[in-house]
Parts: C-alpha cells; structure tokens; sequence
C-alpha cells in the first residue's frame, strides 16, 4: 500500500463524519438523533466512491441528512475531508460493504437512496452483486420510509436495462425514466451534479441514463 493511502487511512480515522466498519452498529435506528443530532430526513449514497454526489447533496439540501456509503476508506477520505473543510455538517459517510446494509440501518428509517455509477457487474455469474438485483432491492424495500424512492444514474446501457426489467418484474413503479438524461426534460439542480466518472463518459459524448423508483 503507498504512503498516501495509508497516510489517507490514518486520516479518515480521525474524521467525526466518518463511521468505520470495526466501530460497531451504534446509529441503527436512530442515525438522525444520534449521529446528526436532529431530526431531518436520511438518505444515502451508495458506492459513493469520493463522494461528490453526497457533499453536493448536502450542500444543496440542508433539511436533510446525507450519508455516502462505499468499502474503499481511500476514495471516502475524499469526500469526508471537503465536507469537513466546507463546513457540510448535514453529511457523512459509512465504511462498509453494501450488502451489510440492514445490519446498519432500522426498518423505514431512510428516505431517498441514489445509486450513481456503480460497478454494472456485467458478467451473468456475479449478478447477485449488481446493485439493483432483487437481494438489494429487498434490502432496500425494508430499510426505505413507505414511498421513499431510489435514483439510479449509470453509463452503463445494459446495467439501465437490467435495472429497468427488474422494476418491471416486481412491479415497482418508475417515476421517471430516460436513456440520455442530457437532453431529457428532466435534469434540475440535483441531477446535473456530475461525479469524476460521469465527467470522463460525457467528455466521450456517453449517454447517461436516470431511473427514479419505488416499491
């Protein structure tokens, strides 16, 4: 491991909007109360990778709470430091494997999830793995309010496709939908924020795609 990442893990263990996989499940149920100290709305981030999505979130909604959730304490480092020097003091960020989701979260305690450029897992044999599969959706069906919705924005035509079967099959009802959402009637404020990521598939004219669901 290089000298920067592990001068970026030493860091990150010192950062108070940050919550590490070894520090236990002490907000389950009550990240509002207790980890922000009062009582707005909580939404996440998954794979939040450097968490540009989440800092920007929180940036332009300070009623809520935002908590950008990734395993790679390097990229979140990012994240956690700008929200730090900016004074965001309505996000965090959650050091741990996505499929421990129900191990940190309460029933209904969530109000909105985004998914933003997650890995498509494009291979059949690690379907399990994608983001939108059924194992997360059921995940997600129990920690979300009634009607709290998730927002997924990919480059990745198949995965698009993939997530939109699904929504189909289990009956889920899609709000909106678009195959380039660039040139939709859609993009506001919150859906031209643009991840490193996001940036270099535009910069090579990529579609992107935006579906907003519920259960």
């Amino acid at each position: 491991m290089g000298k920067d990442k592990l001068r970026r893990f030493a860091e990150i263990d010192t950062f108070n909007n940050v919550l590490q996989l070894d520090a236990g499940k002490p907000f389950k149920g009550k990240w509002a109360k207790d980890f922000f100290k009062n009582d707005k709305p909580v939404v996440l981030e998954l794979a939040c990778g450097k968490g540009e999505y989440t800092v920007n979130l929180g940036q332009l909604f300070p009623q809520k709470n935002f908590i950008g959730i990734d395993y790679k304490g390097n990229r979140i480092w990012r994240g956690a430091k700008t929200a730090l020097e900016d004074g965001v003091a309505n996000v965090g960020f959650l050091r741990i494997q996505i499929e421990m989701l129900l191990d940190y979260f309460g029933d209904g305690e969530v109000d909105e999830i985004w998914i933003t450029f997650p890995d498509p897992q494009p291979q059949v044999s690690r379907e399990k793995k994608r983001l939108t599969s059924p194992r997360f959706l059921d995940k997600y069906k129990q920690i979300l309010k009634p009607n709290g919705c998730v927002n997924l924005k990919t480059d990745n035509d198949d995965f698009y496709t993939y997530t939109v079967e699904k929504v189909n099959e289990f009956g889920l009802k899609a709000h909106i939908k678009t195959e380039n959402l660039y040139i939709s009637e859609y993009t506001d404020d919150v859906l031209s924020i643009k991840t490193y990521y996001e940036k270099k598939y535009l910069q090579h004219n990529k579609n992107i795609n935006y579906i907003k669901f519920s259960f």
